[in-house]
């Protein structure tokens, strides 16, 4: 499995941004990698996702306004937020499977197998 922990997440206003980091130790260039969401008293969401040939996925609800990506050795996966809504605002955490994968839709949970601790992101309008 791969060791993952998050950082970059914080208090903003609305139409602020934020750039969330997930540092993976372990991890090869070609792993898929995503990030997930989950607010109080809602169910944990997949926000954006890149697989091995680095195609990337977005839910609707970011599209245009988050970009997620990866250095080139993939040791660490991004996530830039912008525009940044009140409704953003959740325990972000990033996710990894240690295969190889094409995926080009919107991650799924129960389709990674390591997870960091979380960043907190917090938007007020």
């Amino acid at each position: 499995q791969v060791q993952l922990v998050e950082s970059g997440g914080g208090s903003v206003q609305a139409g602020g941004s934020l750039r969330l980091s997930c540092v993976a130790s372990g991890s090869k260039y070609n792993y898929c990698m995503a990030w997930f969401r989950q607010a109080p008293g809602k169910e944990r969401e997949g926000v954006a996702g890149i697989d091995s040939l680095g195609t990337t996925s977005y839910a609707d609800s970011v599209k245009g306004r988050f970009t997620i990506s990866r250095d080139n050795a993939g040791n660490t996966l991004y996530l830039q937020m912008n525009s940044l809504k009140p409704e953003d605002t959740a325990m972000y955490s990033c996710a990894a499977v240690a295969m190889y994968c094409r995926r080009v839709y919107v991650p799924k949970a129960n389709e990674y197998n390591s997870w960091g601790q979380g960043t907190q992101v917090t938007v007020s309008s």
